[in-house]
């Protein structure tokens, strides 16, 4: 019976547990992921896909003005007199034409017909609008991406860090226990104790500081991830060497087709032409057609009266030109097309930034690549010395100096082979970013 309840416990135990394994694991973040977490909540590129929305709204704003215009008015006129009528002829006497009194209801339908093509102008100019506000959020996308890859890198780099600290502080903390043995059995002198203790307690700070850059690096991520800043956030560790061979005329022109910053340029220069037709539209009439409804009458009823029909219209085409400006029009459309060829200039100096950005991060990467074989050989040295000094001063044929010494080219060795690892991915990341990707 013990046996059965012990099982039975056993197995209880190993249930419960398994809920907490898969929200441990659900807590931990991939490169993917987190790009995926960040384009869902990010607060940034959510006002961004507004501009969207409000471009969209400029657009049917513009395509509105095609439309019949439907307007009402009511007015009340009050005379100071009744309008009189005298007739020319004795005898007659005299007879009011009008009431002091006066109301009116009217109803109106505008329909333009013709504007110049500014009316056209404007709802081309809405719709490049809306082209450029989503390449503006492609662009802020690319840029989030990014952002997500370095935080990312830098909570992996935070990390090895706190591992490498930890390491050095162990290390030196079983010399210090070496140390004060040689020291208490008159072995060694109370310096080379004392420098033992020193170096580990500077070891120990180093750790703190690591912990607590590791503690911001997190901050960091969930602040790009819009996660409550504390949030703890645990990452996949991705920080390996790959090589990658990169054609660099491949990638030129992948990017000056890819990147939103050309085609940002490529929809202001055609926003210049639209707004250059729409400058020219003031050479021509505007023609317009307009139909009234009204109601008139004494009383505020407007149901008509002596002096006033109880319904009526009237229609009417409407012709009118504003024929000269003193050159306004002219200059306005010259202004037009000096943007035109300033976005054009631009257009070229930003084809030349993308082609020095795209050589400096293949610069980088390969920098990356040639210096992760040789950190990595200089930690497997940097662990060899180590292991000999220590077995060194452990014979008492070396001093504590020698260990210490040690220890700090080995620290630095492993930081370097971290830190190019990080470099090398970074490079990556900028890489892609520099192409138009993610």
């Amino acid at each position: 019976m013990m046996c059965r309840t012990s099982v039975l416990l056993a197995l209880f135990l190993a249930i419960s547990c398994l809920p907490i394994v898969s929200h441990a694991q659900d807590n931990r973040y991939s490169l993917e992921k987190s790009i995926e977490e960040a384009l869902e909540k990010n607060w940034s590129l959510k006002a961004k896909s507004e501009k969207v929305n409000q471009a969209l709204d400029v657009k049917n704003q513009a395509r509105a003005e095609f439309l019949p215009k439907l307007s009402t008015s009511y007015g009340y006129t009050r005379l100071s007199e009744e309008t009189i009528m005298r007739p020319s002829i004795p005898g007659l006497g005299t007879f009011a034409l009008s009431s002091q009194d006066n109301y009116q209801w009217r109803g109106t339908v505008t329909q333009p017909l013709f504007t110049g093509l500014a009316l056209v102008s404007s709802y081309q100019l809405a719709k490049l609008g809306i082209d450029q506000s989503r390449m503006e959020l492609e662009l802020e996308k690319l840029d989030l991406a990014l952002r997500v890859k370095e935080a990312y890198f830098n909570i992996l780099i935070a990390d090895k860090a706190v591992e490498v600290a930890e390491k050095e502080v162990e290390s030196l903390g079983s010399n210090v226990n070496l140390s004060s043995n040689f020291y208490n059995v008159g072995v060694i002198p109370v310096n080379d104790l004392l420098k033992a203790e020193v170096e580990l307690a500077s070891a120990q700070q180093a750790l703190v500081k690591a912990r607590n850059a590791a503690r911001l690096a997190r901050a960091s991520f969930n602040t790009v991830l819009a996660r409550p800043v504390s949030e703890a956030a645990e990452v996949e560790d991705i920080l390996v060497f790959k090589p990658e061979q990169v054609n660099f005329e491949d990638r030129l022109a992948q990017a000056l087709e890819s990147r939103p910053e050309m085609k940002i340029t490529d929809i202001n220069i055609l926003k210049t032409d639209q707004q250059a037709r729409l400058s020219r539209s003031r050479n021509y009439p505007e023609i317009s057609f307009q139909y009234d409804y009204i109601k008139e009458g004494d009383d505020p009823d407007v149901s008509g009266s002596l002096f006033h029909d109880e319904g009526r219209w009237q229609a009417m085409a409407v012709f009118s030109w504003t024929f000269w400006e003193w050159g306004k029009t002219y200059y306005s459309v010259q202004e037009n097309e000096s943007q035109k060829k300033e976005l054009a200039q631009l257009r070229l100096a930003l084809e030349d930034n993308i082609c020095l950005e795209l050589q400096q991060a293949v610069l980088a990467l390969e920098t990356a690549e040639k210096n992760i074989p040789t950190t990595m050989k200089a930690v497997e040295q940097g662990e060899e010395n180590m292991r000999v000094n220590e077995e060194r001063y452990k014979a008492q044929v070396t001093t504590i100096t020698e260990v210490l010494d040690a220890q700090t080219l080995l620290t630095q060795a492993r930081v370097n082979y971290y830190k190019a690892l990080y470099l090398h991915n970074l490079a990556k990341a900028r890489l892609l970013r520099t192409v138009g990707t993610y």
